[in-house]
């Protein structure tokens, strides 16, 4: 090979190697319009078989998360330099202008080579899902479906859903949705086949229009209770709130010890009453509140609610149709399998299922701790109705 030709094969070669090392672009804040492709905002970026954050892409967790068809779920918050969210106790943070939200949906891959096409891991272990503390994704063990972004324009906060090639190179817009047919595969070799359904971007305010009279978005997770908990960063563990607020993108945060916290629903040393308290409060609170979507339901699931009618003890239906199973009450004290509460979150059917949106499968775990808090009650509702 002439030494010129050779030359220039080698810079090429060099090139390659350094462009695939290269940093990221920076985060780019669209404050308007619908990119069409996740890696036009520069948040999450798949290169080096790892879905990488970007410098300042600061990720979280929940106590408690929102079930989604068993998906496990990265979340990260992005500000621009110089602005950061005020605190609320009881609220959503109050971002700025500017602030990418992000949730990307994956499964881990189930174990061993004999896999179909489409199969996906039912289990809560996430120990092959993260590359590092702080870090993204390990493509090779995971299969990833949509992200999903909150971002806060002038105007207010704008849902944008991307969902996954099948390459998992990147993540295209899907603003009317997507379905995809997927196979839960249980440790054990169980099967259950499902839809896997990525709403579209009107149906965001279902879940994110906390007050129904504006419909005006809102996230969801980052609330104190939900985000007072560790997390492992890349320069070690620490407390989420703490961590956002030595970041720089919280301010007016108590000391964790002196701020609200729901309990883990999976932590078995948690009081039952506390688990299934927040397990409600995620998954139907925000519908379920006096300004929500289902408040003329009467019936309040957020963590605020007193154990009382208003929780559903005794309550009759007022809206629920044939979701009422022939039952008489939400919550019967002793009683879960008289009660609509749990029938409800046990059904896939539309129309009887409960959330309406966000699941095709059963959280059957999630049902087991409602029936066992509903057992734990005590009452009678021929007395206090």
């Amino acid at each position: 090979m002439p030494k010129k030709m050779w030359m220039c094969g080698w810079l090429l070669a060099l090139a390659c190697l350094c462009g695939c090392h290269r940093a990221m672009d920076p985060v780019a804040f669209h404050d308007q319009g619908y990119p069409q492709k996740l890696s036009d905002w520069h948040v999450l970026q798949a290169r080096g078989g790892v879905l990488q954050l970007n410098e300042g892409v600061v990720p979280y967790d929940l106590n408690t998360p929102l079930f989604t068809d068993y998906a496990h779920k990265l979340r990260t918050i992005w500000m621009p330099k110089g602005v950061a969210a005020t605190y609320n106790p009881t609220g959503t943070f109050d971002f700025p202008v500017g602030t990418i939200i992000s949730k990307t949906f994956f499964y881990p891959l189930p174990k061993g080579e004999a896999r179909n096409p489409g199969d996906v891991a039912r289990t809560y272990d996430t120990r092959g899902d993260i590359a590092g503390p702080g870090q993204g994704l390990q493509l090779a063990n995971v299969h990833l479906v949509e992200t999903r972004l909150l971002v806060r324009r002038k105007d207010g906060w704008v849902a944008i859903p991307y969902v996954w090639n099948a390459s998992q190179t990147d993540a295209m817009l899907a603003r009317t949705g997507d379905i995809q047919p997927l196979t839960l595969v249980s440790d054990n070799g169980e099967r259950e086949n499902f839809n896997y359904v990525v709403p579209d971007q009107s149906q965001c305010a279902s879940c994110h229009a906390r007050d129904w009279t504006t419909r005006a978005l809102q996230p969801i997770g980052p609330k104190a209770r939900h985000l007072n908990r560790d997390y492992r960063y890349a320069d070690g563990e620490e407390n989420e709130l703490a961590h956002l607020v030595r970041v720089g993108y919280l301010t007016g945060a108590p000391a964790p010890a002196q701020a609200p916290r729901n309990a883990n629903w999976m932590d078995a040393n948690a009081p039952l009453d506390a688990r299934a308290r927040a397990y409600l409060d995620i998954n139907c609170g925000h519908c379920h509140n006096p300004k929500g979507a289902a408040n003329t339901t009467g019936l309040t699931l957020d963590i605020a609610t007193p154990e009382d009618h208003h929780l559903g003890i005794c309550k009759p239906p007022t809206a629920a149709g044939q979701g009422t199973g022939d039952h008489d009450f939400d919550i019967v004290p002793g009683h879960p399998d008289d009660s609509i509460l749990p029938y409800r979150l046990s059904s896939a059917t539309p129309g009887t299922m409960m959330p309406e949106l966000g699941r095709s499968t059963v959280h059957q775990e999630g049902v087991a701790l409602i029936k066992a808090w509903i057992a734990s009650l005590s009452g009678d509702c021929k007395v206090l109705h």
